[in-house]
């Protein structure tokens, strides 16, 4: 009789326990609900799983996201404010018309990431890996995108005046009719990458690799 009470005791704590990772069939981690347009505010998802997740229109505030697993999630429409991203997998995420601004992306993995009309002017993505991600028509004036690799990245028509590209690699990207007014390419390379129309007025080409002499 005690062992088969204790059994129920056992079996219904994992019950509740399950029950508060579950909300009318919704996952909620850390009182937070993994759904479209869901709202969430002060809370840490470092590390959690949220590979292919449908987050779309979300919106976050001040939300920890260090080395969060977001990998091929929906963040279409997805306000990030204040929110910190650092050490995070969005490799091919659709980050389309997402906004951003006022967080950090810092040594994350964007690989691949399709992001048109990104809004992340200002942001901190240094270190991190872009490559091949499309971020056509975006905005990433005065962005910091230090040492970040953008090879084969899409980045037509895309706003970067004053970003800091400073070691950055596009090497065989696309920047066509991209603006980098006073951006910083110090060190930049610009190998194979395609700039026809690309404004780069006032930009700072110190140790840049294929960078346009006309300018």
């Amino acid at each position: 009789m005690f062992h088969w009470l204790l059994l129920m005791l056992v079996f219904g704590s994992a019950l509740a326990l399950a029950s508060d990772d579950f909300y009318d069939g919704v996952q909620v981690i850390n009182g937070c609900e993994i759904k479209p347009k869901t709202a969430c505010a002060d809370v840490d998802l470092s590390g959690v799983d949220l590979k292919h997740a449908d987050l779309s229109g979300a919106r976050f505030s001040k939300v920890k996201f260090h080395a969060a697993d977001l990998r091929h999630a929906d963040l279409s429409y997805v306000k990030f404010a204040q929110c910190s991203l650092d050490g995070a997998n969005l490799a091919s995420a659709n980050l389309n018309h997402a906004d951003v601004r006022s967080s950090s992306f810092t040594n994350a993995n964007l690989e691949g990431i399709t992001a048109w009309a990104l809004f992340a002017q200002g942001v901190d993505f240094s270190g991190s890996n872009m490559d091949g991600a499309n971020i056509d028509q975006g905005r990433l004036s005065g962005a910091n995108l230090t040492a970040v690799s953008l090879r084969a990245a899409r980045l037509e028509r895309t706003w970067m005046g004053k970003a800091k590209l400073i070691n950055a690699d596009l090497t065989n990207a696309n920047i066509q009719e991209a603006k980098l007014n006073a951006a910083n390419l110090a060190g930049a390379t610009f190998d194979g990458t395609r700039i026809h129309y690309a404004i780069f007025a006032g930009a700072f080409m110190q140790g840049c690799t294929g960078c346009p002499k006309d300018w």
